[in-house]
């Protein structure tokens, strides 16, 4: 009788086998690209921060964190260089200053690693859900379980200095019940039911987000180096402000606890640790992450009102992420990723016709 351990080794030499002659899919080449742009952008904040950190457990944390994302880079650009692919340009040395003040406080850079560990988590499971080749699946699997790692260190460090930033506890239910009418879903008379648990998790986990965002768009409005860009990161922490305002006001009125802004986290300095390329597309980064997290938000969210305020947020946040891109476009700092072909362009080209015509 085999075991799993033979099975498995089986299956992956017919995969193997089978895949001798695999080129990447599209889902494989989108995933690759924006991993290598994010843990090249990960790498400069963490190179920077370890200049000037001054716990030792949170400095042994981001030594992890960076060799993780080195790792992941590493790999990645093997995979290019296998398959004939141009490595991205991502960030490198050009996009840090390793002499300049700390930015933020070491319990944030702490917090701003888990809070990127759970995005991850997220990410990297739809990454390897659409992926095909053992290569690659093996590869967002290493992702997986480095995130996990990243993920669970994180979240010790932040109990154990006295930060906690899990959703608050509710009563153990006291029996089984069943819903009876559509109030549940509705607010009936002005009135609405107690938040289910769920739901107190997801408006937990957007003021997280939130929070984050607002400390870094603050930040990064004090450094950076034109009138324009220092006004948008504004915007973004006004944005984010907002945001956490409207859904901590929904906790508020459920007497369930809101989490804690981070701005005292951020220190007064005004030289840039950062490009401002690093920084905008740092902002688009977490406009997506907020988004995802909106989406999925409501997808779980049963409460009307509650389910349409994530509505209308989403729609900020979607406005305030179109800007930035385009913005970076104008800049040129906007790496093209992975697209199909153009058929019309192409077939254009053979017959020698002028797409004007």
């Amino acid at each position: 009788m085999e075991t799993n351990s033979s099975n498995y080794e089986k299956v992956l030499k017919q995969m193997k086998e089978h895949q001798k002659n695999k080129k990447l899919v599209s889902s494989e080449l989108g995933d690759l690209f924006a991993n290598y742009l994010g843990d090249s952008l990960f790498s400069c904040v963490f190179q920077h921060h370890l200049q000037v950190v001054e716990d030792d457990e949170v400095k042994e944390f981001l030594k992890y964190a960076l060799d993780t994302s080195k790792k992941h880079l590493n790999t990645i650009t093997d995979i290019y260089i296998k398959e004939g692919i141009p490595v991205p340009v991502g960030f490198g040395e050009q996009d840090v200053r390793l002499d300049a003040p700390r930015l933020f406080s070491d319990i944030f850079m702490v917090f701003y690693i888990t809070e990127m560990s759970r995005a991850g988590l997220m990410t990297y499971g739809s990454a390897l859900s659409s992926a095909s080749r053992y290569d690659i699946i093996d590869y967002f699997d290493m992702c997986i379980q480095d995130t996990i790692t990243t993920y669970k260190k994180g979240l010790h460090l932040l109990l154990s200095k006295g930060f906690d930033i899990v959703p608050p506890a509710i009563p153990y239910p006291k029996k089984v019940d069943f819903v009876e009418n559509d109030s549940f879903i509705s607010v009936i008379a002005g009135k609405s039911r107690p938040l289910t648990a769920l739901e107190i998790k997801h408006l937990q986990v957007n003021i997280n987000t939130n929070t984050l965002g607002k400390a870094f768009m603050l930040g990064f409005s004090q450094i950076a180096s034109s009138d324009k860009l220092r006004k948008y990161f504004q915007e973004g922490a006004q944005l984010a402000d907002k945001q956490i305002k409207q859904l901590g006001k929904v906790m508020m009125n459920e007497n369930v606890p809101s989490p804690k802004l981070m701005d005292e986290h951020l220190t007064d300095s005004t030289t840039p640790p950062f490009s401002d390329k690093l920084m905008l597309y740092h902002a688009g980064l977490a406009n997506a992450i907020g988004m995802q997290n909106y989406g999925i938000a409501v997808s779980k969210i049963m409460r009307h009102d509650i389910h349409l305020q994530f509505v209308r947020l989403t729609s900020g946040i979607a406005k305030y992420a179109d800007q930035g891109l385009n913005m970076m476009i104008d800049y040129g700092w906007f790496e093209k990723p992975p697209t199909a072909a153009d058929r019309k362009k192409l077939a254009d080209r053979s017959t020698g016709s002028n797409p004007k015509d």
